[in-house]
């Protein structure tokens, strides 16, 4: 995957490969050859000469600034440090406590950089299309979104060679277990919430994406625990996808010896269960006992799409064996690890990724948190 390492604001030579403005004939088109005219240059505070350009198509100008992520930001420099604390475990008052701003600044910024990573995510999987042979582990991540009376699972498929984490997808449910009478009271009282079809909805459309990336003779190997909705989304796959389950056994207490079905199960279901330690260790707001949990369901998945990002290009696959290598050099999608900065190098366009619908509803902020006054979508003109 062809990813510039030094950020676009930084280029002394820069050549637009297609007009911004998303309507414009010219934005979506992937022809060489664009045709624009060099429209003088102007300065900032922080940058000197940042070009600027005409579109031959629409006759309308740009700047080099537009193609970078920091388009349109007041204080820029913000967004490494913002993205690097988020994975470290910090909470967005923290951070703006450390960086010096306000959390609201925080809030906005991680928002954007959970959409970042959404689109590079979808931009790397239209790299991988045809070529996914490894199984894949699925289950889903439980968390909840207000309170727990809104639970949602998250379906994150897994790559069992590579630890590749290829989507993620919510599921929200109706609270189970156990409920007192005033939790019950409770929930009479709470504005019922759009499902978007469960668990079985959220492993349909995820199976549906990993198809895409498999090669057009083969199949799908999935492996995925004893949840009936695996093998009823796998039913309407029967001959590209071949399920093999591997159901929870019944365990005994904290440090009794495991059978050999925990055994044969936790060796199947490892590199799904390793990135879901790893998230509740390092997210903030997925924590078992933590203030900082998230009440938008939309700003939860920009989150968990982020760290999508940093656990397949940023992070090591493993830090404590000598193995020099992440998720991404190993399907061949990027020859280093990456850092944070080339990972905001250049900005991607909606417009031009293919995403899958529940990918550019959640891009969009649609998925809504009822029990909450205010659910802002996403609909910036020109910041993105």
């Amino acid at each position: 995957m062809r990813w510039p390492k030094v950020p676009i604001e930084r280029l002394r030579f820069f050549r637009p490969r297609f007009c911004p403005w998303p309507d414009c004939p010219q934005h979506t088109r992937r022809l060489r050859g664009y045709s624009f005219i060099h429209h003088g240059a102007y300065d900032t505070h922080r940058r000197s000469s940042v070009p600027r350009f005409r579109c031959s198509e629409c006759k309308r100008t740009f700047s080099r600034q537009s193609f970078a992520v920091s388009y349109y930001l007041k204080r820029p420099e913000l967004l490494v440090p913002i993205a690097a604390g988020l994975q470290a475990g910090c909470a967005h008052r923290q951070l703006a406590r450390t960086l010096g701003c306000a959390p609201s600044t925080v809030t906005r910024l991680s928002a954007r950089l959970g959409r970042h990573a959404l689109l590079l995510s979808a931009h790397a999987l239209q790299h991988l299309e045809g070529s996914l042979s490894e199984t894949v582990v699925l289950d889903h991540f439980e968390t909840f979104e207000f309170s727990q009376d809104f639970p949602f699972g998250v379906a994150t498929p897994v790559g069992r060679d590579s630890w590749y984490l290829y989507g993620a997808d919510p599921a929200p449910h109706l609270r189970s277990g156990r409920k007192s009478a005033v939790q019950q009271e409770r929930l009479l009282q709470r504005p019922r919430r759009k499902l978007q079809g469960g668990y079985e909805a959220s492993s349909r459309r995820i199976l549906q994406l990993l198809v895409r990336l498999i090669p057009e003779a083969g199949h799908l190997n999935l492996v995925g625990d004893g949840h009936p909705s695996y093998e009823r989304a796998a039913a309407g796959f029967a001959d590209r996808v071949r399920l093999q389950r591997f159901p929870n056994p019944r365990r005994g207490p904290k440090g009794a010896p495991r059978t050999p079905e925990m055994l044969e199960r936790d060796r199947a279901m490892f590199p799904v269960d390793q990135l879901h330690a790893l998230m509740r260790h390092s997210l903030a707001h997925h924590r078992r006992e933590t203030i900082a949990f998230g009440r938008r369901i939309n700003a939860l998945a920009e989150r968990l799409f982020l760290a999508m990002v940093w656990r397949n290009f940023v992070k090591w696959r493993s830090e404590r064996r000598p193995d020099r290598s992440t998720p991404a050099m190993r399907l061949g999608l990027t020859e280093s690890r990456w850092s944070w900065r080339r990972v905001l190098a250049r900005r991607l366009f909606p417009g031009r990724e293919r995403l899958p619908e529940s990918w550019g509803e959640l891009y969009r902020r649609e998925w809504i948190t009822p029990v909450l006054r205010f659910n802002n979508r996403h609909c910036l003109v020109h910041a993105y």
